[in-house]
């Protein structure tokens, strides 16, 4: 949550990052009970729009929190997102940026 309000509320310009929540939680209401406690504006697929399922699976969701960086085309930058943030703090963007450059490239 602070690296999302660091990239996109006090970088100017804005950071081109963010965050889509899709949920595990066991109902709605758990759902918007995590998120209403948990994280900051951050988009989120509906409870119960099926295409989550399908999202998992291409994205390889086994565990609960996972952070996967994508570019805008769905191709992965890394799917170790949370441990970059923790180790390497708001560094690890520019990397992220990097990354999506160099995937393009070979495109």
């Amino acid at each position: 949550c602070d690296f999302y309000t660091e990239l996109l509320e006090e970088t100017e310009p804005p950071a081109p990052f963010e965050v889509v929540f899709i949920s595990s939680d066991h109902s709605a209401e758990e759902m918007v009970g995590y998120m209403r406690a948990m994280h900051g504006d951050w988009l989120a697929l509906p409870f119960h729009d099926p295409y989550k399922h399908d999202l998992k699976k291409k994205y390889n969701i086994t565990a609960i929190p996972k952070l996967v960086i994508v570019k805008q085309t769905g191709e992965v930058i890394t799917d170790k997102g949370r441990k970059q943030i923790r180790d390497k703090g708001l560094s690890c963007f520019r990397n992220w940026l990097e990354g999506a450059d160099i995937f393009q490239n070979f495109s």
